[in-house]
């Protein structure tokens, strides 16, 4: 699992409270169930309305998978295909039938078997390439839904703030509660821009991203099946495919 997710809003969230212990005020004063219930409740109200169920649900699927999936390593997948390069050149590629079996990653499970079957290298580009513009596809609707969702907050918080506001203006003859009446409409408009960019846009952020990198393995499998298929030398495909991964940090600082 990569925690950046969980550690980043945790930060965000720590450093928010932290503010207000600070600058001595109570935490609790923000947690006021109307503005809470307007602002979490009316922006999901707003981005399902804005998608089809089948998109809201799948969306929400993806969450726990954001926050818990292991990030795809496209690094490592190339170790693996050069691994499987090296045996399709020594013994052929129907030798490679049974370490087809152990293969965990399905889209290389599943290229690697086509390959092996005698699908054409074109077809095989086609299926593999049409099954990656798919995933991306699926992935950026699941993305847009946190986005726009982190789009609408803000604005439902100042919608909020109104409403709050007229009622402030209605009970203008006790002045002694005006600060308190004034204070408490502001945390519509706190709590839409704080879950828009605490929550939200994050949220969206983070799945797009494991998204290009699972796609990115996705793309460097393809690449080296096709490879593997055309029973090209190990070596050059490992070097192929690495100038398609982007080069760890501590690699750019050695070089």
């Amino acid at each position: 699992m990569d925690p950046a997710g969980i550690i980043g809003i945790v930060v965000v969230f720590g450093a928010i409270f932290g503010a207000l212990l600070i600058e001595g005020a109570d935490p609790m004063s923000i947690f006021l169930p109307a503005p809470l219930m307007l602002v979490w409740i009316g922006t999901i109200g707003v981005g399902i309305a804005g998608h089809t169920v089948k998109d809201v649900l799948a969306s929400y699927a993806a969450v726990p998978r954001a926050f818990r999936a292991k990030a795809a390593d496209p690094g490592a997948m190339v170790d693996t295909v050069v691994n499987l390069a090296d045996r399709a050149r020594r013994e052929g590629l129907l030798a490679l039938e049974d370490a087809a079996k152990d293969i965990d990653d399905p889209f290389l499970r599943s290229g690697l078997q086509a390959a092996i079957d005698g699908t054409d290298p074109e077809d095989l580009r086609v299926i593999l390439e049409d099954k990656i513009a798919t995933k991306r596809t699926q992935d950026r609707v699941h993305a847009k839904f946190f986005q726009d969702m982190g789009g609408y907050a803000p604005t439902i918080g100042i919608i909020g703030t109104v409403i709050s506001l007229v009622h402030v203006l209605e009970n203008l003859a006790d002045p002694a509660s005006l600060g308190h009446s004034i204070a408490a409409a502001f945390v519509a408009t706190l709590w839409g821009i704080l879950s828009a960019n605490a929550v939200w846009l994050p949220i969206g952020t983070r799945i797009r991203r494991l998204s290009d990198l699972e796609c990115l393995q996705m793309e460097v499998t393809l690449e080296g099946l096709l490879a593997v298929q055309a029973g090209a030398n190990p070596r050059l495909v490992g070097e192929r495919l690495r100038s398609l991964v982007p080069a760890p940090p501590a690699a750019k600082a050695a070089a």
